[in-house]
């Protein structure tokens, strides 16, 4: 597989530290250019032919890396006299490509598992693969939307003026393409990637799909991005993040753990996040834990509300989560009740299903997908069905004393620990009670 970097931006955010100097993607980090980062990882995935697409100052960049040959790769140059923007360098690929390839962004540091996502590529037979993740900014970020199966069905700019909930997908600057796709520029001329390509394809029903992953990709736009991404490789956590590695995982309750328990919320605007939930998921984000939601939702089944108003209530979840600087690495929800019979019940989701809590398919699904070793991750919730799910998945667990507290007592069984809240659990866990 090839990969394209779009090596061509001038940094004007960065400019404290370029002094129009030197090009963004060479900005230093760690001792080595971004650029060097980003061959080093594609070089760990097996890919050593790439294109580099470059422009401002693109002389700085030649000389580092010349052929490619002292960074064990082989480089070809794309130099664009006047800036073509994502796509329209297009026009040269396509002599250049005759297989899927892929396409990133010169200014992220990333340390990612690219055989999980081509792949899923090619599990979904897809002409265009963008890799989202969510992040401690999405109120800047150009967003995703995706239905259930992957498929993407629009695009959310930063631009927009965002006065309504959200998900926190948001696209990473990684693509695997079909090399049919550059066809699509036939022009020299400037062409964005997601507007006048992925759009129109999305517009026309073809197949383009998001890949969810929990592994690290930062923009480093800002002086203040780039110190954290160099912080964060100094510590381990951008290598030890990338899914090749066994990860850690704490699995959160929804309703009384991570909102207030008001029974059965199936109107977003009856959905009140608990006061301790933005630190508990923040001191999350800055471990070597992922933060996965897994709920039960039998409102759906109840008929008390659809799938869509469910998501809504999970939109209004992480818009307050993003706005705050956090999230949650994934949130997974089984509407389903087994028994029937109840007026006005949805007969579609009366069924015995293997995601409903206490059973473990919403667990193993994440366990599947992100690679989680279930025996070093745990389960955090307010009542017995959760303790007795945690110990079904082979997890440790805390019981909160918020929600239920454990008194809806269906299970008799006893957690690893008990806590006040779920921002104590998550100390504890941490080890920095």
């Amino acid at each position: 597989m090839h990969a394209v970097i779009m090596a061509g931006g001038k940094g004007t955010r960065l400019f404290s530290i370029t002094n129009d100097e030197i090009p963004k993607p060479m900005v230093n980090i760690c001792g080595k250019p971004i650029l060097e980062h980003q061959i080093e990882v594609l070089y760990r995935n097996g890919i050593k032919d790439i294109i580099l697409i470059v422009g401002h100052k693109h002389e700085k960049i030649i000389n580092y890396f010349g052929d490619g040959r002292a960074f064990n790769v082989k480089i070809q140059y794309i130099i664009e006299e006047v800036p073509l923007g994502t796509a329209g360098s297009f026009v040269y690929l396509k002599d250049m490509i005759k297989q899927d390839f892929l396409l990133v962004y010169g200014d992220i540091i990333f340390d990612i598992d690219l055989g999980r996502m081509a792949n899923y590529h090619k599990e979904k037979e897809a002409l265009a693969t963008l890799l989202l993740h969510p992040n401690a900014h999405p109120f800047d970020s150009d967003l995703v939307v995706h239905n259930e199966a992957g498929r993407v069905t629009s695009f959310d700019s930063k631009n927009n003026k965002r006065d309504y909930c959200y998900d926190n997908c948001v696209n990473s600057g990684i693509y695997i393409l079909a090399s049919a796709l550059l066809t699509r520029g036939q022009e020299f001329k400037k062409t964005d990637l997601e507007k006048d390509i992925l759009l129109q394809m999305v517009n026309h029903n073809e197949a383009v799909y998001g890949y969810h992953s929990p592994e690290y990709v930062k923009d480093i736009g800002t002086p203040e991005r780039l110190k954290k991404a160099e912080q964060d490789i100094l510590s381990g956590f951008v290598a030890n993040k990338n899914l090749t590695k066994l990860q850690k995982c704490v699995f959160i309750d929804r309703d009384g753990t991570v909102n207030v328990h008001k029974g059965l919320v199936y109107k977003d605007e009856d959905f009140e996040l608990d006061p301790c939930a933005i630190d508990a998921f923040r001191q999350l984000n800055n471990s070597e834990y992922l933060a996965i939601i897994i709920t039960n939702q039998p409102v759906v089944a109840r008929n008390l509300c659809t799938i869509d108003r469910l998501n809504q209530i999970h939109k209004k979840l992480k818009t307050i989560l993003g706005n705050a600087g956090v999230y949650v690495d994934d949130l997974m929800f089984c509407p389903h009740h087994p028994d029937k019979g109840y007026e006005g019940e949805n007969t579609q989701y009366k069924i015995s299903c293997e995601c409903r809590k206490p059973k473990t398919g919403l667990i193993q699904k994440c366990s599947d997908r992100y690679n989680i070793d279930l025996s070093e991750s745990w389960f955090v919730g307010d009542t017995t069905t959760d303790i007795m799910t945690g110990q079904n998945a082979g997890l440790r667990t805390v019981l909160v004393k918020t929600g239920e507290a454990g008194k809806d007592a269906k299970y008799d069984v006893h957690a690893d620990v008990v806590c006040d809240d779920l921002l104590r659990a998550v100390q504890y866990i941490r080890g920095v009670m």
